[in-house]
């Protein structure tokens, strides 16, 4: 028992690094430009490469995972976090800041795939949705801390002591993966071969479709929330406030719902809460008196936020155990393909009508496909008797 938990602290600790990795960009962003005369667009270009390989390399990770064993795969991984990092740091140039983030993001992707498969393998009947809502809130964990830490870093030190910070940070994870981290009796650990037909495709990509969908929904508010929030009379400040206290609202609620579903046995009904909240929550805001806002985003994002555990636990219902590599890479590049076309597209169709309004009613849309991939994950998976 114990050593689950101590097993998950060290994939939390993996994963809070990778989002602080791939955070230190736009964290740095100001230095950056002053210290290297890159412009914006080079910034965006940078913070976009670490993930943007991810459809390919999810897969092709877990395919490799299978063959040679996922513990190895992720010690190898963490250290192209930690090399990339490291050219990113000493680089003057934008074409070696880009292998540098192309390198590190390679690692991060794969880390993100093997590790939550770890986590099933760990937790799988265990309190899987308790374990992974943990693991998932390591995401804006990460974040939250390279946006505290880093710039102030930067302030001491310049970009040198801030990219030291990164690469203390991956070498951390590094070192205590591999002391502590071992496989679970009759976890598979390499040497299987690749069976197409022995993936549920059907039920997979529905679950991994409503992960993508939900996430994009999510990523309005962070993308468009401050301008929204602004037209309807917020000042700059205060409407940036007001969104941040919708994205902790909803990071304390992460392990909340993984919770409640395993404590209640009725996780389908915790993520329809949170799918419908989500529906709902995005017109209101367009609509709802001024003062009423804050208090709406801040419950909103706590209903919201109690769906990504039970969410991606879905699919350790559904892989078999030998297959759980491949499965989980194929889940992400999925994932990593829907959410580089959602919120472009969502973004596109906000500038053709020329109100940025649209982008908080395509996100209502988003969380209503979400349902609908719901309902197709519960009609095509051939789940156990006490998952039904």
């Amino acid at each position: 028992m114990q050593m689950r938990w101590l097993i998950l602290f060290v994939l939390f600790f993996a994963r809070t690094t990778m989002a602080f990795q791939f955070q230190s960009v736009a964290a740095l962003s100001p230095t950056i430009i002053d210290s290297l005369t890159f412009t914006l667009v080079d910034i965006g270009l940078l913070i976009g490469l670490y993930l943007g390989p991810g459809v390919i390399i999810a897969t092709l990770g877990g395919v490799v995972a299978t063959w040679l064993g996922d513990r190895r795969i992720v010690l190898f991984s963490l250290v192209l976090m930690v090399a990339g990092g490291l050219i990113v740091a000493y680089s003057t140039s934008l074409t070696w800041a880009m292998i540098g983030r192309v390198i590190s993001g390679a690692g991060g992707v794969v880390i993100n795939v093997l590790m939550t498969k770890m986590v099933i393998d760990w937790f799988a009947r265990h309190n899987i949705a308790t374990a992974m809502a943990i693991f998932i809130s390591s995401w804006p964990l990460g974040i939250a801390l390279a946006l505290l830490i880093l710039p102030s870093l930067a302030e001491v030190g310049g970009l040198k002591l801030a990219w030291a910070g990164v690469s203390a940070a991956t070498i951390t994870a590094l070192v205590l993966f591999s002391l502590a981290y071992r496989s679970p009796e009759g976890a598979s650990s390499g040497g299987r071969k690749i069976s197409l037909t022995s993936l549920p495709w059907v039920p997979l990509s529905y679950v991994a479709a409503l992960w993508a969908l939900y996430n994009a929904a999510f990523g309005m508010i962070i993308g468009f929330g401050t301008l929204i929030l602004i037209e309807r009379g917020f000042s700059a400040a205060g409407a940036s406030s007001a969104i941040s206290f919708n994205i902790l609202a909803g990071t304390i609620a992460i392990p909340l719902g993984g919770w409640m579903a395993d404590r209640t046995g009725r996780r389908d009904t915790v993520i329809l809460a949170s799918l419908i909240t989500g529906v709902v929550l995005y017109p209101a805001l367009l609509y709802v008196p001024i003062s009423y806002i804050p208090v709406v985003l801040v419950v909103g994002g706590l209903v919201v936020g109690f769906g990504p555990g039970p969410i991606v636990s879905m699919p350790s219902l559904i892989l078999p155990q030998h297959a759980r590599a491949f499965g989980t890479g194929v889940f992400y590049s999925i994932y990593y393909a829907m959410m580089m076309i959602a919120p472009p597209m969502a973004g596109a169709i906000s500038d053709h009508f020329g109100n940025v309004n649209v982008a908080f009613t395509m996100a209502s849309v988003m969380m209503a496909a979400a349902i609908v991939a719901f309902i197709g994950f519960r009609r095509t998976a051939t789940l156990p008797v006490d998952e039904r």
